[in-house]
Parts: structure tokens; C-alpha cells; sequence
């Protein structure tokens, strides 16, 4: 594959960004019939709508239900989509994902397992018993980029790393929004009618809260860190951040309960400032809002004694933890 030709959103014009994608994925698919995962990010979502647009219901559209959402996310995004015309399959394989992740701490080798798990057995048995040839994927322009450079592995990058997904997996990817970064990808979704809960929602990780656990992903672990999650999103909604997140850190620290010493766990809050996720820099919260992150997640999460915030710019730190 070629070097990918970047259209900065300065340059995009969605109405016909979005006619040039729909007659590309018809004419992929022809007569057949296309499937796509969706996580309920903008990627995806957009991905989502081109392929409904263009395919119709020779589209089937499925939410892996991985045990690594937010809480009710599969149930609320269901919902968002049926109201635009969508029908979404849900498919619980959380015991799947959690029996590949047991053990597995180092980060690229969890990110791997999710892979795996994901492509290779729970997405590849639906597309081999659906009988549809082609998946349609939200790759996006950051996501290749930090692959090839080494910064990270992302899940839903493979050509550019040399692997034919089609022999791999037994189905070929399309991926209509490579040439975007997430500032164009929330402009099309706009076009394409996203409530702005979808359209302006914060960057989620593929391996979702995998990605925020350091060391081994429990299902009692991302229990916690989801829990968290929910603190942080809640209070930094209106913050203007380009994206936030807690991160559950695998060092125990002493804390202080009722008088008792308390050997408990640290929660890691990050809040950033990005236009297109490749630089970014930690958003200068009020000290207000720090207390009541750190009041809140201490008093509703079991087991957090310390909570932190993160100061250092990306480089060298990146967004996601893992």
C-alpha cells in the first residue's frame, strides 16, 4: 500500500467526501454484503452510517459487547442508532475477551490479544457465519500513523504492517475514513446527520478500557477503572477537553480509612488539549475541579486511595496509558 494522501478538514468537502465513500463501498461490495463493528466512537459511527447509506440493509452491523465498555454503552448506543434507521446486533463475548487478557500485562501483548480475540474469533466467526465478504472499519489517519512509527499498536491497523487481513481473517477490510484525522471525521459525521452526542463524543480507545488499566485487565480491574470513568466523564463534560480518562494504575499505595491504614489503588486522571490527537497538552483544570475528581472518585470507586493528574505534554507521554 502506497503512502496515504492525507485531506486536512481545511480542504474537505463533506457533501462530496461522503457521495465519493458511499459509490466506492457499492462498488467494493457489489451484490454482496458488507458487516461492520460498532463501538459507539465518532470513527465508527461515521463508518456506520456510509455503509447504512450505501448498502442499506445488505449491512449488518454489530456491537461487540467485550466486558471493556463504559457502563451501558451497548444499550445506549443501540438505542442512538435504531432511532436513525439502524438496526444493531449485540453480541455478548465478554468471557472470551477476559479469558485471553488473564495473565497478560505487558501492553502490546494485551493489545494483541484483543486483536486476536476480536478479528480472528468473535468478529471472525460472525462474518464467516453471516457469509459477507467485506468489513467496514474506521481506520483513521493517527491510527496508521502511530502504528508505522512504532508509537503504539493500533488494533484495526494491518496492511501497512504487512498483514493481508484477507488471508489472515478471511475477509477483506475497507476502510473509508484513512484519510482523515478525528477533526474531519467529526465533520462528516455532522453531515451525515449524528447527534452531537455521537458527533462531538470523546475519543474512546479500541481495546477501551483495556487500554486504561496498567498491568492485567480483570474483569474486577476494569470494574474499577469503569467505574472511574464515570466519575471523570461526568465532571469534565463541559470542560471543552479534546478527550479525558481515569487510569488504574497497577502499584498499590497507603492510604488512610477510618483511622486504619489502607493499602489501596491509585486512580490517574488525564485531561488533554489536541485539534487531531498527534500533539496535545494537559488541559489546565481548575484547582476546584481537581478536589472534586479526586473526592469523587475516592468516595464512589471501592479500594482508590490517591488520585493524580497527569502534567506531562504528548510527546513524550502519549494519550491512552497502554
Amino acid at each position: 500500500m502506497g503512502k496515504i494522501r492525507e485531506i486536512k478538514v481545511q480542504e474537505l468537502d463533506t457533501d462530496a467526501f461522503i457521495q465519493e465513500k458511499v459509490r466506492e463501498i457499492r462498488e467494493a461490495v457489489g451484490d454482496g454484503q458488507a458487516i461492520n463493528a460498532l463501538s459507539g466512537g465518532i470513527d465508527s459511527s461515521v463508518v456506520t452510517m456510509l455503509g447504512h447509506l450505501a448498502l442499506g440493509e445488505r449491512l449488518r452491523t454489530v456491537f461487540v459487547q467485550n466486558g471493556l465498555m463504559r457502563e451501558g454503552e451497548a444499550e445506549r448506543i443501540a438505542e442512538i442508532f435504531r432511532g436513525l434507521g439502524v438496526p444493531v446486533e449485540v453480541v455478548d463475548a465478554q468471557d472470551e475477551f477476559f479469558a485471553a487478557l488473564k495473565g497478560v500485562t505487558d501492553p502490546e501483548a494485551k493489545r494483541e490479544a484483543i486483536t486476536q480475540t476480536f478479528y480472528r474469533d468473535v468478529f471472525g466467526r460472525i462474518v464467516r457465519e453471516s457469509g459477507a465478504k467485506f468489513l467496514l472499519q474506521g481506520t483513521i489517519l493517527t491510527d496508521v500513523d502511530e502504528t508505522v512509527a512504532g508509537i503504539k499498536r493500533q488494533h484495526n491497523v494491518f496492511e501497512q504492517l504487512g498483514i493481508d487481513p484477507q488471508q489472515t481473517f478471511g475477509y477483506r477490510i475497507l476502510e473509508p475514513l484513512i484519510q482523515l484525522r478525528k477533526d474531519g471525521v467529526r465533520q462528516v459525521g455532522r453531515a451525515l446527520g449524528l447527534p452531537d452526542e455521537l458527533a462531538e463524543r470523546i475519543p474512546f480507545p479500541g481495546p477501551a478500557l483495556a487500554a486504561r488499566v496498567i498491568g492485567e485487565a480483570t474483569p474486577e480491574r476494569i470494574a474499577t477503572v469503569r467505574r472511574a470513568t464515570a466519575v471523570v466523564e461526568r465532571l469534565l463534560r463541559d470542560s471543552g477537553a479534546f478527550q479525558y480518562m481515569a487510569i488504574l494504575h497497577e502499584d498499590h499505595v497507603t492510604g488512610i480509612r477510618e483511622g486504619q491504614r489502607d493499602f489501596g489503588q491509585q486512580i490517574e486522571v488525564r485531561c488533554w488539549d489536541s485539534v487531531d490527537a498527534r500533539t496535545a497538552r494537559p488541559t489546565r483544570l481548575p484547582f476546584d475541579t481537581l478536589e472534586a475528581l479526586a473526592q469523587q472518585i475516592v468516595q464512589q470507586v471501592p479500594g482508590i486511595v490517591s488520585v493524580t493528574y497527569n502534567i506531562a505534554t504528548k510527546p513524550p507521554s502519549t494519550m491512552e496509558a497502554v
